[in-house]
């Protein structure tokens, strides 16, 4: 009777043998979703070598996202509400501000006034002249005006104009910077990195940021890479500008044999495979398969092709399996000049030595209670 239920089990257990737990798929499990049917292959499967992750980084990067198009031609050099102007009124006579007698008998008077605000209507209050519109003027373009409303009042007036402060041609900085806040424009400083700069710069890795820019109702994105390597992204800003750098972590997961089985964060620059499988803790050597290291990807359409890959691509992209031979000691150099890519998925399969293994572990367990059920039964019978 022990015999035949010791039988039984085992037949169970072969016959389970592919429901048995794992850590993912098998290798073999692999290849067979690869494999073209009917209704077409699920991916494709590219054996990895130091030719094709070449071929991979010698296609151009592609950004999502462009600033280009919200390029301002906007002056950032008028007057606006809200300004703080110096006026200063020179008068050759001084027969309106007084002033001394010179060498040659020629009176002259000088007058600073305190610091005016333009007003809602865009007007500053001038001694003599009233309410002077300057809202939409360069600051040498108010004194013309300031002059025009003082003739018949002041003989042969002369007026400087400078901006003491800032008011009206600022945008707002928030998120990843150092410094959040409001910042000036100017006629030197109206670029996209001209305000970060001037808000102490980001304070995460630029890879990791999403540059974020709302004017009006619209939003314009693209990643801060992508503004400090292109030129066209580095776009001149307007006032009242929002611009938002948003934290969008750069991460990659590990699963199957490896030494940790997890979700992290890619540090700053380009990670390599082998970075990568580093900072997993490398391959269980009791129980991958080194022949077949797996990188699964959404594709960028663009590479597939470069690859010769004619796999239709989804709304991700083409799904691919990078597959690398770490037996061979030039995977290892291959390793260390492959790229990964957010999101990836890096897959280590057990072994076939490993798997046989668990299979005998498993009817150890049950041949053991075999056992015990025969001791049990023998003893109960005596």
């Amino acid at each position: 009777m022990t015999r035949s239920i010791l039988a039984l089990l085992i037949v169970a257990i072969l016959g389970g043998c592919s429901t048995l737990p794992r850590d993912g798929p098998s290798g073999r499990a692999v290849e067979r979703g690869a494999e073209a049917d009917a209704d077409g292959a699920d991916y494709v499967i590219i054996d990895l070598d130091y030719a094709a992750a070449e071929r991979i980084k010698s296609v151009p990067g592609r950004y999502l996202g462009s600033l280009a198009s919200a390029s301002s031609t906007a002056p950032v050099d008028v007057i606006g509400e809200g300004d703080q102007l110096s006026v200063a009124i020179y008068e050759p006579s001084g027969a309106l501000f007084g002033g001394g007698g010179g060498a040659d008998g020629i009176r002259s008077g000088n007058q600073t006034l305190p610091a005016v605000i333009v007003d809602r209507q865009g007007n500053v209050a001038v001694p003599f002249a009233g309410a002077v519109r300057v809202a939409g003027l360069t600051t040498t373009e108010a004194g013309g005006a300031i002059r025009r409303a003082l003739v018949g009042r002041v003989g042969n007036p002369q007026v400087s104009v400078t901006l003491a402060e800032n008011a009206s041609n600022t945008v707002t900085v928030l998120g990843e910077v150092k410094q959040p806040g409001r910042a000036p424009l100017s006629v030197n400083a109206d670029t996209l990195l001209d305000v970060i700069a001037a808000a102490g710069g980001a304070n995460r890795a630029v890879q990791d940021i999403e540059v974020q820019i709302r004017r009006g109702g619209e939003t314009y994105s693209a990643p801060l890479t992508a503004v400090t390597t292109e030129f066209a992204e580095n776009i001149r800003l307007q006032r009242a500008d929002q611009i938002n750098l948003v934290y969008t972590p750069r991460r990659f997961s590990t699963f199957g044999a490896l030494g940790a089985v997890t979700r992290q964060d890619m540090p700053a620059g380009e990670l390599t495979l082998a970075g990568a499988l580093s900072m997993a803790g490398g391959l269980n050597d009791a129980a991958a398969n080194a022949r077949s290291v797996l990188v699964f990807r959404f594709e960028r359409p663009e590479v597939a092709q470069a690859l010769g890959v004619t796999q239709p691509a989804t709304i991700k992209g083409v799904p691919v399996v990078y597959r690398l031979n770490l037996e061979d000691g030039v995977g290892f150099f291959t390793a260390s000049t492959f790229q990964v890519q957010p999101e990836d998925i890096i897959y280590a399969p057990r072994a076939m030595s490993a798997e046989v293994g668990k299979f005998f572990g498993l009817v150890q367990q049950f041949t053991r209670v075999v056992y015990d059920l025969s001791v049990t039964s023998t003893l109960s019978t005596d």
